[in-house]
């Protein structure tokens, strides 16, 4: 295994309990590209980007290191599957108008993977990152989630994982970024979808190994009291947007 593979295990439940990117961040990506023939989704996990891209690219060629991730993804006319690890592309030189990467930048090695970006992208073409953290719901758990996050399961996080708060400060880009409007991710949850969502988390899978129970057993009654079984409540996600065009980097 050359890649730390920490969503086999839940992809199934990564493909029903993770948020969908708003239909804007596609269309504005879409506007920025002056040719629609190939898009590249990195780190695809179940594919939701790369369907949603299929809407504006005639061909969307969307790959992850992860057979299980990519085994759950959605099909589409227009999008062609391989598990490949992002270092290494099957497309040709100079064959991509976009390529983009989802919540994913951060398990990538940055020096070889912006190499093989800016040999698959055209002249002009856009590379294009987002993530997001945790989700706003309401003081009282949001409050709960963070106990979760910062509690049982501080230890569990990665250095990869911590770049996510940091808005993926940490990571050198080596070409000029460009301003990107401000992107919101709502998506409705009951309860058990909220602990659903916990289980995608990579800190709660290794928390489970070793402690042999769920790390969220820790905030499930303060949580019952705010939120009933039945009761749907909106999550809102604000995405961090990285983008620009690795040819204006003349020495990448």
């Amino acid at each position: 295994m050359t890649f730390k593979d920490l969503f086999s295990v839940q992809s199934a439940s990564y493909a029903k309990f993770r948020p969908d990117y708003p239909p804007a961040l596609y269309t504005w990506l879409a506007a920025q590209t002056p040719g629609h023939a190939q898009a590249w989704d990195c780190g695809t996990g179940n594919g939701q980007c790369a369907v949603h891209l299929a809407g504006f690219y005639e061909n969307v060629y969307a790959t992850d290191p992860s057979a299980q991730q990519i085994a759950h993804a959605t099909p589409h006319n227009r999008v062609r599957y391989a598990v490949e690890p992002a270092e290494t592309c099957g497309l040709p030189d100079a064959s991509a108008d976009l390529v983009t990467v989802g919540q994913a930048l951060h398990w990538f090695r940055p020096e070889a993977y912006f190499r093989e970006v800016a040999r698959v992208l055209r002249p002009g073409g856009l590379f294009a990152a987002w993530t997001y953290g945790l989700p706003e719901i309401s003081p009282e758990i949001d409050a709960l989630v963070l106990q979760l996050h910062e509690g049982p399961l501080g230890t569990y996080w990665l250095p990869e994982n911590r770049m996510i708060e940091k808005g993926y400060a940490d990571i050198p880009f080596p070409f000029p970024l460009m301003a990107a409007p401000d992107f919101y991710v709502e998506k409705s949850y009951s309860r058990s979808d909220l602990f659903g969502l916990f289980d995608t988390w990579s800190a709660t899978q290794r928390y489970i190994a070793d402690h042999g129970r769920h790390p969220a057993e820790e905030i499930a009654a303060p949580l019952m009291a705010v939120w009933s079984e039945n009761e749907v409540k909106t999550l809102r996600w604000r995405l961090v947007v990285k983008a620009g065009r690795p040819h204006e980097a003349p020495n990448l």
